[in-house]
């Protein structure tokens, strides 16, 4: 089971943003690399601070980490896809952070070179309430940008490929060294030596690709996620940018989903309604077939538990409540409306109800509570 990442930063869950970025600086300057180098421990903690830090300093994606738990960033989604990121796609993101004092700090991981990271592509997908119930793979067809076949880059003349220019201004506090991306190479360290005809002045041409993304169960409409690696590429030695995957969910024609729990309209003659009777309803597993007892009442629920949406927190899975509506016909015949003239002072026709028949706003109330 993954780490808390409250508990990684060691902070609580009402923690301010600048509380989070002071627990990030502590942590990743007591395991950065280079006061550790060659020990695999450090760095691994290294990289959680910054996985935990990319979640919970973004606001959104911190309330969907406080509301589903990494669950929330599953199928590719969220952080830096745990251990599997790299230092530079930290250094590219939280260089700024430290201030200085580490070689690696705003020029670079090492004193190399800091890659250039390319830009994210963003993609919507429509799921059925089906394949949000049970999970679904899908094969999305992406156009990125990679870099085309026979293009080269040599070193850049203006920053001799740190990709970083540095200046040297006097102040009433002395001369401050200052450094700043290059703006020859845009920080990449590298400029174009040749290129094919077809590609843009970075050396990239579009390419259409299929990408595989696993959604796990439970998604909500509005979630994102992410997919690393598989952005628009970056020029040179650059880390590919990553393709984000925001969910919409397609509305079902009989069931509303209300959380993790589904909702279900059934409609039951007054025949049916007397008598009894057993109906076939959808579920998103399939159909069903429920018994309905005699004498039930219009807006009586029946709860089937276990049939609604699993929880994308792993906390099990909601219920299906089915709300029965007796329908009263419109319409009568000669015979029928005789029928139930004969029965309108009859004492089983006469409303009883009884103190376990609970009324509409008492049903309300229990369904959102």
């Amino acid at each position: 089971m993954k780490e808390d990442y409250y508990d990684i930063l060691k902070i609580d869950k009402s923690a301010t943003a600048n509380e989070i970025k002071k627990a990030y600086r502590k942590k990743a300057i007591k395991f950065h690399p280079d006061k550790n180098p060659d020990d695999k421990t450090a760095e691994d903690k290294f990289k959680k601070a910054a996985e935990a830090y990319e979640v919970l300093s973004n606001p959104e994606k911190k309330a969907r980490y406080d509301q589903f738990g990494h669950q929330a960033f599953q199928g590719g989604g969220g952080g830096f896809n745990g251990g599997g990121m790299n230092m530079d796609d930290i250094f590219s993101q939280f260089g700024d952070i430290f201030g200085g004092g580490f070689s690696g700090f705003g020029g670079g991981f090492g004193g190399q070179q800091r890659r250039v990271k390319g830009s994210n592509l963003r993609i919507r997908i429509t799921l059925t309430l089906e394949e949000i119930a049970n999970g679904v793979e899908k094969k999305l067809k992406v156009k990125r940008k990679v870099q085309a076949e026979g293009t080269t880059y040599k070193t850049c003349s203006s920053c001799n490929g740190s990709g970083q220019v540095m200046r040297i201004t006097n102040t009433i506090l002395g001369r401050m060294q200052t450094s700043s991306p290059c703006p020859t190479c845009g920080g990449a360290g590298e400029m174009i030596d040749k290129k094919s005809s077809d590609a843009d002045a970075q050396g990239l041409i579009l390419k259409e690709e299929t990408v595989s993304v696993k959604i796990p169960a439970g998604v909500v409409d509005g979630m994102q996620l992410k997919v690393s690696g598989k952005g628009n590429d970056a020029p040179g030695n650059g880390v590919p940018g990553d393709l984000l995957v925001a969910i919409q969910e397609e509305e079902h024609s009989t069931l509303k989903r209300d959380g993790d729990n589904l909702h279900y309209d059934l409609y039951v003659s007054l025949p049916d309604a007397v008598l009894g009777t057993s109906q076939e309803i959808d579920t998103v597993t399939g159909k069903v077939r429920i018994k309905i007892e005699s004498g039930v009442q219009s807006g009586k629920i029946l709860r089937l538990r276990g049939k609604g949406i699993p929880s994308i927190n792993g906390y099990g899975k909601g219920d299906l409540l089915v709300h029965i509506n007796v329908w009263t016909p419109k319409t009568l015949n000669k015979e029928q409306k005789e029928f139930f003239e004969s029965v309108r002072n009859d004492e089983h026709f006469e409303p009883k109800p009884e103190s376990s028949d609970k009324s509409f706003f008492e049903k309300v109330k229990d369904m959102f509570s």
